[in-house]
């Protein structure tokens, strides 16, 4: 299929800028198993899902990842990427052209320092800290919250550093909220296990890719990026009991989809492990684990777009988008969200 196939137009104003004062008051577009789409809200999720159903979610937390370098009386805006090393991160620059190799920056004793460039704008970046110092907490100092582009441009303020994190959010590394997990609150996992709902968790961390619009013509060409997983042997076990039981394993999250679908083994299994995936899944993918879908609404022509319509079909989600910006749904990060299940009938 062609990019193209994956754009639509959407009204700015339906592209949330902050988030709602309670989490779970966000709205919810719920296309069921026989088609029907239902429009309901996010602390109403259980009436939607079945007793022995199992959530898996991504717990990974957000890191204040964006860094402002000063050079010569100019700013050098800095997001990281990924962590390669405990002292060593990939990320990008802007502008990228007045970083050079060597290059220093101080904070208060604490130097970042420009490791190498590549011609795909990327950048190495390595932090020489004080002692007992790690990245983590040098970031936890002088970064702030990574917002995307289109919320605030980027600006993010006090607020995000809680907002933009889901209440469960436990292993550092991701530099972009998994924004499906944003939505929950205890008072949602109260009716859970009321219902006798389950759920899991397992860490994907989400890179600054995650967000950025597929440019090549055919969506076979995009090179997708990399990002760790970790599935411990808790999560795996009661995955694969939901799948031996004939149970319905719903992801929460595309980056929970990516890690599950990444990581399955024979008859829709997964193995506890770690390891990095580039899995790419778009039209034709042959789903081996989940049997459904909660995630917010994404960017026109990106690749979880391109996710969630190979889970349900391309006329479906082009259905689903149509009638959410019909009805004035929020999009993208701090937006509503909508819960798809396999198997349409």
């Amino acid at each position: 299929m062609k990019t193209q196939d994956f754009d639509y137009k959407l009204p700015q104003e339906l592209i949330a800028q902050h988030p709602l004062d309670s989490r779970d008051d966000s709205r919810l577009l719920v296309l069921d198993s026989t088609g029907k789409l239902v429009d309901s809200n996010f602390y109403d999720i259980h009436n939607f899902l079945l007793p022995g159903d199992l959530l898996v979610l991504n717990d990974s937390k957000v890191v204040k990842a964006s860094l402002n370098l000063n050079k010569a009386g100019k700013n050098i805006y800095v997001i990281l990427n990924k962590q390669l090393t405990n002292t060593i991160w990939t990320g990008f620059a802007k502008p990228g052209k007045k970083l050079y190799i060597g290059d220093n920056f101080d904070f208060d004793g604490n130097q970042v320092i420009i490791k190498n460039k590549f011609e795909d704008g990327t950048v190495e970046f390595e932090f020489e800290l004080k002692t007992g110092f790690t990245v983590f907490d040098f970031l936890d100092i002088y970064g702030s919250v990574p917002l995307p582009p289109y919320i605030r441009k980027g600006v993010a303020d006090s607020l995000d550093e809680d907002t933009y994190q889901s209440i469960f959010a436990e292993n550092l590394g991701s530099v972009a909220a998994p924004t499906a997990g944003l939505h929950f609150t205890d008072h949602v996992f109260v009716q859970l296990n009321k219902k006798n709902i389950d759920y899991c968790f397992i860490t994907l961390h989400v890179g600054a890719g995650t967000y950025m619009p597929v440019k090549s013509e055919n969506i076979d060409e995009h090179r997708m990026h990399s990002e760790y997983v970790e599935i411990s042997s808790i999560a795996a076990e009661k995955i694969n009991n939901a799948k031996r039981e004939g149970r319905r394993v719903i992801s929460v999250g595309t980056t929970s989809t990516r890690a599950l679908e990444a990581s399955a083994i024979e008859n829709g299994m997964v193995k506890a492990s770690k390891f990095e995936t580039d899995i790419f899944i778009k039209p034709g993918f042959d789903f081996k684990v989940i049997d459904g879908l909660i995630t917010n609404f994404h960017i026109p022509k990106s690749t979880l777009l391109m996710l969630v319509s190979s889970f349900i079909g391309h006329k479906n989600i082009m259905n689903i988008y149509s009638h959410a910006i019909a009805n004035k749904y929020r999009f993208y990060s701090y937006g509503d969200a909508m819960l798809v299940i396999k198997n349409l009938k």
